[in-house]
């Protein structure tokens, strides 16, 4: 993964200048806003999506999320796979999945040793932390900073060891971002919690849902606050997609690692979206 440059500090800032001047921007005025060629600017995203600026300025627009909702693309049916059931493949058949038992999570993770490392992703540097089994933890830090995040998923599992090892972790890393694979993951979380995060595994990528319909697919359709609460702890960003979950407005809600982050993840999902490609100029 390392040999392949990404490009989300330029991503970001088309974020940022496309939520400032509106659908109007145009992809010359974009261009020099960002001090950049057209053709260069054109390069980047391509090689970043796959797709042209013009097109992907679509998928970062506010209004994307909402026109997903409106559509019925984010139907949740997760009744077969909602619950504990034991190892299985879930995610389109890219992640192996296994939980991590009460007993462990209860503990803190105590007599668990895990790896961490910092690597490059195509969302900014990310920081990466497993068992044995799989990856427990991906943080992105482009927004938080690297202390930060560290921060966030230690406290989570106080009284695991920790190891810094990036080349045990690097097979894995480049699984979750499509290089190799399946990517593993061992969750470690409170059996509610795990609930809700594989609620969030069965939504199809390029596609989103709402608190309240994940509410309703693990069985307790009142208890939106608490869904956002275990959607909001989730550790394993991405390969867990809690960016796939909206309030029922179509708004992006917060998120743990920052929306410019979501957003993006959003945009390039839908940028992999077969309809996507055939349209793009």
């Amino acid at each position: 993964m390392d040999q392949e440059p990404y490009h989300y500090g330029v991503v970001r800032r088309a974020i940022e200048l496309i939520d400032a001047a509106g659908p109007r921007l145009t992809l010359p005025d974009l261009a020099r806003a960002m001090g950049m060629g057209e053709a260069h600017l054109h390069r980047v995203f391509s090689a970043w999506a796959g797709i042209s600026p013009k097109r992907l300025a679509q998928y970062l627009a506010l209004g994307h999320a909402r026109t997903l909702l409106a559509e019925r693309r984010a139907l949740l049916d997760v009744a077969q796979t909602v619950g504990l059931s034991g190892p299985s493949r879930l995610h389109d058949l890219f992640i192996t999945w296994e939980a991590m038992t009460p007993g462990r999570w209860a503990a803190g993770g105590e007599g668990l040793t895990l790896r961490e490392g910092l690597f490059e992703s195509p969302f900014g540097p990310v920081l990466a932390m497993a068992t044995d089994k799989g990856l427990c933890g991906l943080a992105f830090t482009a927004e938080t900073g690297e202390a930060a995040a560290r921060e966030d998923l230690l406290a989570r599992w106080p009284r695991a060891r920790i190891r810094r090892d990036e080349g045990a972790l690097r097979p894995w890393v480049e699984a979750a971002f499509g290089r190799g694979g399946p990517a593993h993951v061992h969750a470690i979380g409170a059996p509610f919690q795990i609930k809700v995060w594989e609620a969030l595994l069965a939504i199809p990528s390029g596609q989103v849902t709402t608190y309240g319909a994940i509410a309703g697919a693990v069985g307790r359709p009142r208890a939106v606050r608490a869904v956002g609460t275990a959607v909001g702890r989730n550790p394993v960003a991405w390969l867990i997609p809690c960016h796939r979950a909206l309030r029922a407005t179509g708004a992006l809600g917060g998120y743990r690692w920052g929306l410019p982050v979501k957003r993006a993840m959003l945009a390039w999902e839908a940028a992999q979206q077969p309809e996507c490609r055939e349209a793009s100029p």
